[in-house]
């Protein structure tokens, strides 16, 4: 059925009633919301996804940097990107690696990589940023966080922990001679740090490093660069700057060492000789310079002999040939130096000879060395890169060549089989004496790796021989001796840097260490007045691995004599046993033998910044004097049993032994009794 109406009828609007427009105001409020609530969630798990792929593990990666907790959630170290920005919509996580693509000024690869995960004990994290537009720097900055940090390098002004002032523009980070070029890095050095929260950060080796920093600010600077630099890209390759590191957090600062060590130093194969360790070795320099002769030689021997006291050698140093890169002694001054060998071995002395890498123009061997392309050259290879090093104009060896590493030790067998020679004290090899171009027989992209060939070379030679440049060189089984000290109580090649700069040695992984000559080498203000330094110093070195003489006690009177072949007699009898048997574990374990404070109390704040004491393994603690006029010094004893050298027994620790007394013919030691 149909319904029809009347043309002049139409239907009327259906009026909402007052009761149902508040109904359909809260539906469309409810629509509202929903669409809110599912927009807001859609942003929630995106930024769920997002914060998920820029954690890994304990890490936090933003766009200008990063941070990483330790187990307990605290922040103990932070990183930040100086050189660019992160595009985080580039990034994404596989498995264990964080990547990202781009950054605000165009493509890179950057990552981050779990590598060690064991949130109990250590995690390890492998970043990488690499450019891909050539001569770019990659500028990270460390900060310091509160934290004391250790490691780096030997410097001229040493502190311990490191202790750095003013702004330094990131420079090459490259072994150097810091007694002639202050403002350099030492001759041992390894781009590893450590601090007492107990992180540890490492540079991967490929990286063109310079470091800097601000001491203001309180942060290390970390650059890879190849323009104005001493690096070189690998042959073949461009000049993208990768700056690449691997951060490790554990448990406390000594577990965390011993882990870096183990896992990315090389160790010893073999101990030095056993009579270095507990005899004195005596030394011509501080005592003739240049000025050495046969007969002065042969008196300084008939003295100590007089004096009764013992030795492993006798070092005969600076200037005993007519020109340097001669092979032989100079007539003039040794006129008969078979008779002197002789005489010498009847005495019980062995023999070692000062030698370095530098061939001056007036030595016959110059033109053999340009004959046989033995140095290393100027950039176009063709002619030998002259350089000036402290003692004049010459060519270096270039110790990348097999042929002049041949060269070389055959000539220093010749001198051990016509004269009886023992071994060698092997100078310089900093890359501070190359010339700025230079081109070597294999290329070095890193020029660090001079002063490794060098120490190469010694290694032949090791049971005597002293080094004093190291870079991954921890294999090498030589002792490694300090740059030259002055004849000073302050930090400044001092006195007063002589605990600093074994320790920081220790923790780059050289556990043979040469704390050079007693008393400094008195090159000027030498005076008997000196005495009270010379007998603090000698104290001092009677606790190190090794102790050497040339300005000998009796310049001085009876009293100094006493003192001196007192603690030769302690070193002998105390130390060098201990010494010998951490020797004899550092082959397996890496571990230091002079150690921190905090070695064994690592988790004690107070222990991480005492410069003035030191550990010989974890059992003997040693308190020097360093200061002039004092017979007394306060004495930080860690958690433990102690036994004083005189008797007394502490069980109350830790504890500061404030103005513990200290006579002039004393060092303040401290044996731990086991529990």
């Amino acid at each position: 059925m149909y319904t029809f109406l009347p043309e002049n009828v139409t239907p009327g609007k259906t009026k909402v009633s007052k009761q149902q427009k508040p109904l359909i105001g809260a539906v469309l409020l409810g629509i509202v919301l929903v669409i809110g609530a599912v927009v807001s969630w859609c942003y929630y798990s995106i930024s769920l996804r997002k914060a998920d792929r820029l954690k890994t593990e304990l890490l936090y990666l933003r766009k200008d940097g990063f941070i990483i907790h330790n187990q307990q959630g605290r922040v103990v170290f932070r990183m930040a990107f100086q050189s660019g920005v992160l595009d985080l919509d580039s990034c994404a996580k596989y498995g264990e690696i964080l990547s990202c693509t781009r950054s605000e000024t165009g493509p890179l690869k950057f990552f981050v990589q779990t590598v060690i995960k064991d949130k109990a004990t250590v995690m390890c994290y492998r970043v990488r940023w690499e450019e891909f537009v050539a001569d770019k720097s990659v500028l990270h900055t460390m900060y310091w966080d509160n934290a004391y940090w250790y490691g780096g390098a030997e410097m001229r002004t040493q502190h311990w922990p490191i202790k750095l002032s003013g702004h330094q523009e990131p420079k090459p980070f490259v072994t150097g001679d810091v007694y002639s070029f202050r403002d350099g890095f030492g001759g041992i050095l390894e781009s590893y740090w450590l601090s007492s929260n107990a992180t540890a950060i490492k540079i991967n080796a490929s990286v063109p490093f310079h470091l800097g920093w601000n001491s203001t600010e309180k942060v290390f600077f970390f650059e890879a660069r190849y323009k104005d630099s001493p690096y070189k890209p690998p042959p073949g390759k461009q000049p993208f700057p990768e700056l690449s590191y691997r951060v490790c957090v554990g448990s406390d600062v000594t577990s965390i060492h011993k882990y870096m060590v183990r896992r990315y130093f090389n160790k010893p194969s073999r101990i030095p000789s056993e009579s270095a360790f507990k005899y004195p070795i005596w030394s011509t320099w501080a005592q003739y310079k240049k000025d050495v002769n046969q007969e002065k030689l042969l008196n300084y021997t008939e003295s100590i002999k007089k004096y009764q006291f013992n030795y492993s050698h006798i070092e005969i140093d600076d200037m005993y040939s007519k020109y340097y890169g001669d092979f032989d002694f100079d007539p003039d001054k040794f006129p008969d130096a078979p008779a002197m060998f002789k005489k010498l071995k009847e005495d019980g002395f062995k023999v070692t000879l000062w030698i370095h890498p530098f061939v001056n123009y007036n030595s016959s061997n110059f033109g053999i060395g340009v004959e046989r392309g033995l140095f290393v050259k100027e950039p176009s290879g063709q002619l030998p890169a002259m350089v000036r090093w402290w003692n004049g104009i010459g060519a270096i060896l270039d110790f990348t060549n097999p042929s002049t590493k041949e060269w070389f030790q055959h000539n220093l067998r010749q001198l051990r089989t016509k004269y009886g020679i023992s071994s060698f004290k092997f100078d310089a090899g900093e890359t501070s004496y190359l010339p700025y171009q230079f081109s070597t027989y294999q290329p070095l992209a890193d020029p660090n790796m001079f002063s490794r060939r060098y120490t190469e070379m010694a290694d032949q030679f090791y049971d005597l021989a002293e080094l004093r440049v190291g870079y991954q060189s921890q294999n090498i089984s030589c002792f490694f001796r300090i740059i030259d000290r002055d004849t000073d109580w302050g930090y400044e090649l001092g006195l007063k840097s002589l605990i600093p700069t074994v320790l920081t040695i220790s923790m780059l992984g050289y556990p043979f260490i040469l704390p050079d000559m007693i008393g400094g080498n008195a090159y000027t203000n030498f005076t008997k007045d000196m005495k009270e330094l010379y007998i603090r110093w000698l104290e001092l070195s009677a606790f190190m691995p090794t102790m050497q003489f040339s300005i000998p006690p009796w310049l001085f009177d009876k009293e100094v004599i006493e003192i001196a072949q007192k603690f030769t007699k302690i070193h002998e009898s105390l130390v060098a046993p201990l010494l010998l048997e951490l020797a004899g574990e550092v082959t397996d374990t890496g571990d230091p033998i002079i150690r921190p404070i905090w070695w064994i109390s690592p988790n004690d704040e107070a222990a991480h910044k005492i410069d003035s004491q030191f550990l010989i393994g974890d059992t003997l603690m040693v308190a020097p004097v360093l200061e002039p006029g004092k017979q007394e010094r306060d004495v930080y004893l860690p958690a433990g049993k102690w036994r004083s050298y005189k008797g007394e027994l502490y069980q109350r620790t830790p504890v500061l032994l404030t103005d513990y007394p200290v006579d002039l013919d004393e060092v303040a030691y401290f044996m731990w009794v086991a529990s």
